[in-house]
């Protein structure tokens, strides 16, 4: 990463691979993250020699270059459902924000399609298996607590999302380090069959001699990047010696295919090797506290972490017995992760990007409006109100969801007891919030939850369900009598008050119908009560009766905690 660059009037003809200026590549690690899906059909054993047959249909198929949802049924033989679905995760995930499909809404998503390049690259990695665990070093004692049957797979049958905050729970499951090592090397050893998907024969060499078009490779931004992990990243062009300064004006000359493949490969192995030593080093020795990791270290001896990164996700973890808040002014724009919180309140009141919730238990999450996608996973008794484009429930138990979502939910892996209900709650920035990331308060289809495959074909895990296609377990709706609204208090009534004044999502009919019926017969029993004929110490005897009802409801449902918070605060 020493050597000199060239001088800019003569350009090396055979550009250095890795030239100084560059900072390290890394992998978009939402296309893992929270773009893959567990359809069968889409999982290629062969990546290469099933889409590149593929890959020329959808090119006959597409207009202007872009496919729409029909086509991608009929050659992918999957249903309508499924090919809406793919189109609304490849939306989700995709690099470029000015891209039709990011811009379309809801109902001209199928119609819109997708950049043949973007799908295919989409359709690859649909191959991808995510990094397996680290084996906890005290597995067979934790087992002794949890039974070995758990709904959960592989190595959370050991652990309940309790456990992993009372054990070591970091020192076995993944750190971002590791997966986004995993992920480089996934890449490093596909990239050659990527490439050749992007490139171009050149006309009258045969098919050997492949070249890559500026624009073409734009489409690896899907998969890579450079630099800061931040939004605002510059195209990935500008990080080439091949295409970087190229006359706007002028369409930039392609390059051979291989010498992209050659340049890509050295960064990707500088980057792994940085990636190894960071990681080696952390096994080794202390923690550095402002490596983007930190975050990931012992739950008990850091509890109730909140660690801010400026490379990765806003990571929340091991809050534990209490209620915390973030505003906008902490989180706006970003992703965040909750991991590893239990029997807590946290609201996280701002627009965010995407949204991660993953192994809590017995928690309470508010989520302000989570513009791309929510992913919420190995969970149990957990309650989430989001207002989100899109919901992703993986492997959870007992939980409730009640969400404004502009999308079907979907629901993977291995659920029980999933309860689903209307968007319930508002805080007095939420429509601006919802505004700025994209959220539409008209469309709520919280009702019409889609179930995919029991089996998580990306999880190398050995899997309890059994059969690769059984479907998951959907959501039940809750009952419109159970259903109550969720206060947020105002802790910030000296800063300037939005315009949200109530929910913003509409009620259906059932549960407005229910809410005015149970506030109806509230004010009945205050009236009766009011004018029951009672005297003085019976009136004392019923008051009291009252508040010893109550508070003993506070401590059964755990809600006292959040009252000494709101104290505290």
């Amino acid at each position: 990463m020493t050597d000199e660059s060239p001088p800019p009037t003569a350009p090396d003809p055979e550009p250095n691979p890795n030239p100084n200026p560059n900072p390290l590549i890394h992998p978009r690690r939402v296309s893992f993250e929270h773009g893959l899906l567990p359809i069968q059909k889409l999982v290629f054993t062969d990546p290469i020699q099933t889409l590149a047959p593929v890959k020329q249909k959808l090119t006959d198929a597409a207009s202007n270059n872009r496919v729409g949802s029909a086509a991608i049924a009929d050659i992918l033989q999957i249903s309508g459902d499924h090919a809406s679905l793919v189109l609304e995760t490849l939306g989700s995930v995709l690099h470029s924000e000015s891209d039709p499909l990011v811009r379309a809404k809801p109902e001209e998503v199928d119609s819109v399609g997708a950049d043949l390049r973007d799908l295919v690259l989409f359709l690859y990695i649909q191959s991808y298996k995510k990094l397996l665990p680290r084996t906890h070093k005290d597995s067979a004692a934790v087992a002794d607590v949890w039974p070995s049957t758990s709904a959960f797979d592989g190595y959370l049958s050991a652990l309940s999302p309790i456990q992993l905050v009372r054990s070591n729970s970091r020192r076995f499951m993944p750190s971002q380090a590791d997966d986004e090592a995993h992920q480089l090397s996934y890449l490093q050893k596909h990239l050659a069959n990527i490439i050749s998907l992007l490139a171009e024969p050149v006309e009258g060499e045969g098919e050997d001699a492949l070249v890559l078009s500026m624009e073409a490779f734009e489409h690896l931004g899907f998969l890579v990047q450079f630099g800061d992990k931040g939004s605002d990243v510059s195209p990935l062009s500008q990080a080439t010696p091949f295409f970087a300064n190229s006359d706007p004006d002028m369409p930039a000359v392609p390059v051979p295919a291989s010498q992209v493949h050659d340049w890509l490969l050295q960064n990707i192995a500088s980057a792994l090797e940085t990636i190894t030593e960071r990681i080696s080093g952390k096994e080794n020795g202390p923690s550095n506290a402002s490596d983007q990791d930190d975050a990931m270290s012992d739950v008990s001896a850091a509890p109730n972490k909140v660690a801010p990164s400026g490379r990765g996700p806003c990571l929340i973890e091991g809050v534990s017995k209490t209620s915390l808040v973030k505003q906008a002014s902490d989180l706006r724009g970003r992703s965040v992760k909750v991991v590893n919180c239990h029997d807590s309140v946290i609201y996280l009141l701002a627009p965010l990007r995407y949204a991660t919730v993953y192994g809590c238990s017995d928690t309470t999450i508010v989520l302000g409006a989570v513009g791309k996608a929510l992913r919420v996973e190995h969970c149990e008794r957990v309650h989430v109100i989001a207002a989100s484009k899109r919901v992703c429930i993986a492997n959870c138990r007992e939980c409730v969801f009640f969400l404004g979502v502009n999308q079907r939910p979907l629901i993977v892996g291995d659920n029980h007891k999933l309860q689903v209900a209307p968007y319930n709650t508002y805080y007095s920035h939420l429509e601006e919030h919802m505004s700025e990331v994209g959220v539409e308060p008209s469309i709520n289809k919280w009702d019409k939850p889609l179930a995919l495959g029991a089996v998580d074909p990306h999880d190398s895990l050995s899997h309890p369900a059994g059969v690769a296609d059984a479907q998951a377990e959907s959501a039940a709706c809750v009952d419109p009598d159970q259903f109550i609204n969720f206060l947020i208090p105002n802790w910030f009534s000296g800063e300037e008050i939005g315009s949200t004044k109530d929910n913003p999502f509409p009620l259906p009919d059932a549960y407005m119908a229910a809410q005015q019926r149970n506030l109806k017969n509230l004010e009945e029993t205050r009236q009766s009560l009011r004018e029951t004929p009672l005297e003085e110490n019976r009136k004392k005897e019923l008051s009291s009766a009252l508040h010893v009802y109550f508070k003993d409801w506070l401590y059964a449902s755990g809600n006292i905690r959040q009252l000494y918070c709101l104290q505290g605060d």
